[in-house]
């Protein structure tokens, strides 16, 4: 409602009124025109980048700042790490915020995640794996995980478990032990200080996740990518290369640890980058 200051007159009042319509509908206008012509698949898309278990967005800092130099728009959405199914649908809503062409890019149960987001979404032009997961359907990341991985034992091993409020039944909050963090994600390329500031700051991951079963895959659909680290300790080399030779990704080796978006982040992103170019 309009509120009419003592200086002002009813009939200039008026005026202002209609002049804020106007100019209203033709920005109305103009905004549902510019909706109405898509962006040029020509165009550089978006690339999206989604991080693991046990860490956050930072693990892309150095990605995100190559990409962006080569003038390409970046998203590091969060990864809530709450369970397959409602992370992949997190991301799923976020992606419909984008317009255009995107690039959706894994890493490790971040894998997990872009498959099952990417299912039935057109914008996504390619996905890329780094050390990560790429399940078919009904795979889950216990199924996934073999020997000589860290994490192929007595969960109690490796991790510490804290519970926390609204949890399913019997779910509880994982942690990796500092003591294995740097052995499991950071064996290679590291000071014992930056694995140090890595272990106390890394995100929890619910232990729903480790059983929950992956759905319908996008790999099956849109071309994929994969960046294997031959020193990788999570997700075993042998691991990598079956589930990226199952969804016919092009594979891309490199002499890296779990965390090679660090380690080697022009490798990474150079692949990223082909993605993109891709059609």
């Amino acid at each position: 409602m309009l509120k009419i200051w003592p200086f002002q007159r009813p009939r200039f009042v008026a005026a202002v009124a209609t002049t804020t319509v106007v100019t209203g509908a033709l920005a109305f206008v103009a905004l549902t025109s510019a909706d109405a012509t898509p962006p040029s698949e020509d165009a550089k898309p978006t690339i999206v980048l989604v991080h693991g278990a046990w860490t956050d967005g930072s693990s892309w800092n150095k990605v995100s700042d190559q990409l962006q130099a080569k003038g390409y728009e970046v998203r590091v959405p969060p990864n809530n790490l709450r369970g397959v199914a409602s992370d992949a649908a997190d991301l799923r809503s976020y992606l419909h915020t984008i317009t255009g062409p995107i690039v959706l890019v894994g890493h490790s149960y971040g894998g997990t995640v872009i498959t099952n987001a990417a299912t039935g979404n057109s914008q996504v032009r390619a996905l890329v794996y780094v050390d990560a997961y790429i399940p078919a359907a009904g795979d889950t990341l216990v199924g996934l995980t073999h020997p000589p991985s860290i994490f192929a034992q007595d969960p109690a091993n490796v991790l510490d478990f804290v519970p926390y409020p609204g949890a399913p039944e019997g779910a509880v909050d994982t942690y990796v032990k500092p003591s294995v963090y740097g052995e499991a994600f950071a064996n290679k390329g590291f000071t014992s200080r930056e694995v140090s500031v890595m272990a106390a700051s890394q995100r929890p991951l619910s232990s729903e996740v480790f059983g929950e079963p992956s759905g319908a895959p996008g790999w099956a659909s849109i071309p994929s990518w994969a960046v294997v680290g031959e020193k990788d300790r999570s997700i075993p080399v042998a691991d990598q290369l079956a589930m990226a030779r199952n969804a016919g990704a092009e594979i891309v080796s490199v002499n890296a640890p779990h965390l090679s978006m660090l380690t080697d982040a022009r490798a990474v992103t150079n692949v990223i980058v082909r993605a993109a170019g891709s059609r």
